[in-house]
């Protein structure tokens, strides 16, 4: 694949890396991760202002009119400083299922904000039993009127602690695990009967247990139609995190060599050790097949849906789980006891590199989706 940037997507990458450079040192996300929010406002309003949170939406609407290669650049830096900010929940995912679904008047109210980093938006498709079936879906809504209400649990919302609207599957037909029967709403995050229980996730950010006791929101698209849009927004998403771990496995993949040059046994650097070397070598080829298929995805991810688009996504997924979690602990065995202490920044990329092979569907879920696909191929 010849694969080459435009002088614009080379601004935009050096602007993004600048910035988590100059305003993300490990010191600032320890403190970032243990404030309140769990990230930096001020590093968000910062990707406002340089227009970041602005790329992948329609010029018309206030963005840059950016595609599955402008997000893979931006996430690829964000990784590469193991950022807080819940980007792609935010930006990419709501961000991209109101640009699908939502009214004109819903475009013009939330969009403009989200892309300024005024509004900070979250979804919540996961339930406690769900095990990424987006599909499966308990949470209800039932409708009186125009109004609709929403009674229900989720689970794992990243960044709903702090979001000021908060995208939510609820079913309003059919039985549990049915495609058809679901539909999306938009819930204001105080809104009466919301409410929420805020925990630390393994790799520093924060989320939050969202529970809904008759509250009320507002429909996104139409009533019972919501389930190809989550699917197709998804895959936008996985295209986005497979990015974010190329990023935070560059870097560990750097730190893993410099320790073996620096760290000497027997007089020797171990790095000098061809057993050593080999491993390395092997770190360096994962993160070389993870990087072309990220790529892959990057490029297919805007297309229109189909079941090619959602094979090969399903594939890059399905391989950056598994190469991302062998590069982590790759670096951890290469690094021994260090790469353990909680002060080294190793581990904080390695708790990161997994919780991605599991955000959105770990391996097994997608290589059995991809086996899925191939069968009616």
């Amino acid at each position: 694949m010849d694969f080459k940037l435009t002088e614009e997507q080379q601004m935009l990458q050096e602007t993004a890396a600048r910035l988590v450079r100059d305003a993300y040192t490990f010191d600032k996300r320890e403190k970032f991760s243990a404030s309140e929010t769990g990230f930096s406002p001020e590093f968000w309003q910062q990707m406002g202002e340089l227009g970041l949170t602005a790329i992948p939406f329609p010029e018309e609407l206030g963005g840059f009119g950016g595609t599955g290669v402008e997000n893979m650049l931006i996430m690829q830096e964000l990784g590469r400083g193991i950022t807080l900010e819940p980007y792609m929940e935010s930006v990419i995912l709501a961000g991209g299922l109101i640009t699908q679904l939502g009214s004109d008047a819903q475009k013009e109210e939330l969009l403009g904000a989200i892309a300024s980093g005024e509004l900070q938006a979250a979804v919540a498709f996961d339930e406690p039993s769900s095990h990424y079936l987006l599909n499966d879906v308990q949470t209800t809504a039932k409708q009186d009127g125009s109004d609709w209400t929403l009674s229900g649990r989720k689970a794992v919302v990243i960044g709903g602690h702090t979001a000021g609207k908060i995208l939510v599957s609820a079913r309003t037909a059919g039985d549990v695990r049915d495609e058809q029967g679901i539909s999306l709403f938009i819930i204001d995050s105080n809104a009466a009967g919301v409410s929420r229980r805020t925990y630390a996730t393994v790799d520093g950010r924060k989320g939050c247990e969202l529970f809904l006791d008759n509250v009320q929101g507002e429909l996104l698209g139409t009533a019972g139609e919501a389930f190809a849009a989550i699917t197709y927004q998804a895959g936008r998403a996985m295209a986005a995190l497979c990015a974010e771990a190329i990023g935070a496995m560059e870097v560990a993949c750097d730190m893993t060599l410099d320790y073996l040059k620096q760290r000497k046994q027997f007089g020797v650097p171990i790095g000098k050790f061809q057993a050593l070397q080999h491993r390395m070598v092997d770190m360096r080829t994962e993160l070389e097949q993870a990087t072309s298929m990220t790529i892959l995805a990057a490029c297919v991810a805007d297309e229109a849906d189909s079941e090619e688009r959602s094979r090969t996504l399903a594939a890059a997924k399905f391989l950056v789980n598994r190469s991302a979690r062998k590069v982590a602990e790759e670096a951890i065995q290469l690094h021994g006891g260090i790469a353990m202490t909680w002060e080294y920044s190793l581990a904080h990329y390695a708790k990161r590199l997994v919780m991605i092979s599991h955000q959105l569907g770990d391996d097994d879920h997608h290589l059995e989706a991809y086996a899925k696909l191939m069968s009616v191929a």
